[in-house]
């Protein structure tokens, strides 16, 4: 048993790999083929970034790379998310924001397209898929995402606000700087961007998991072995074939969903999986620190 959760564990590991590899690559794609090259910039930190490497450039003519600014930027954010979030999170995150630097430096910004429209919806839905198949497998891209998360656990409130708001902030700077004529092909992006990562990831924070199975009570156990999270079970009857089974109804974080699903198909392979969007919940819902302190107990 433990030589195959060692195996398990390798083998989660390597994929996750690949994903921040991939997502990394897709990153550098989308600024510096797309979006550096057309002055059109991405959302958060990577839009911050790329607005002050131009400007430096073009005004104070210091010439700072927009990877080296995402690098930076992300630093403090790491720290902040290793401490408030959890460490594996983290580490995925952070990882792919270096690797996505590194990329940055090593692909050479040049268009392969002069129209703008172009530059935007491709920029964006590379973008998009970065930060979607990070998701996927519970991290992300750095950034804001991080920060978001932090507000969320601390306040209890949505943080899309704070989102809106840094995104309107660069779009707006981008109008005023370089003309209103790239803060539109931004905003293009940004659409882009959210649409594709709709497609691939939802974008809801809280979800909900209806579970079916036959095996409950290792489900319950596999799922309790990975999450920190509250679980009702209810009994049921297949419609078709009369079988008893039970459904268990969990909610978790949208960065949780690749822990239930890993833990649902070791436990048993066959169990159906409805995962629906929660737009609130009420009641306890456990943030990451009061998971810790049961941990700990």
């Amino acid at each position: 048993m433990a030589q195959i959760k060692t195996s398990t564990f390798w083998v989660e590991m390597i994929k996750k790999l690949l994903v921040v590899l991939i997502a990394s690559v897709l990153n550098a794609l989308a600024l510096n083929k797309f979006l550096i090259p057309a002055n059109i910039y991405a959302a958060g930190i990577n839009g911050i970034s790329q607005l002050m490497s131009s400007m430096l450039g073009d005004f104070v003519n210091i010439h700072v790379s927009t990877g080296l600014l995402i690098l930076l930027f992300n630093i403090p954010i790491a720290l902040l998310g290793w401490y408030k979030i959890g460490r594996d999170f983290t580490f995925y995150s952070f990882l792919t924001v270096a690797v996505t630097s590194m990329f940055l430096a090593i692909v050479p910004i040049g268009a392969l397209t002069d129209d703008f429209v172009m530059n935007a919806v491709a920029g964006g839905a590379l973008t998009g898929a970065a930060v979607g198949i990070s998701m996927k497998y519970g991290f992300s891209t750095g950034g804001m995402d991080i920060v978001s998360l932090v507000l969320s656990k601390t306040t209890g409130r949505s943080v899309g606000n704070l989102m809106l708001m840094m995104n309107a902030i660069i779009i707006g700077t981008a109008g005023i700087v370089y003309g209103w004529e790239y803060a539109l092909y931004t905003l293009l992006s940004l659409f882009v961007t959210a649409r594709v990562l709709d497609a691939i990831h939802t974008s809801h924070q809280k979800v909900t998991a209806m579970i079916v199975t036959r095996h409950s009570t290792d489900v319950v156990k596999s799922i309790h072995s990975k999450l920190i999270r509250g679980l009702t079970v209810l009994p049921s009857k297949g419609g078709y074939t009369g079988d008893d089974s039970a459904i268990l109804m969990i909610v978790i974080t949208r960065y949780e969903m690749y822990d239930l699903e890993q833990a649902v198909r070791e436990s048993d392979p066959n169990a159906f999986v409805n995962i629906i969007e929660t737009s609130r919940v009420l009641g306890e819902f456990w943030d990451v620190d009061q998971q810790k302190k049961s941990k700990s107990l």
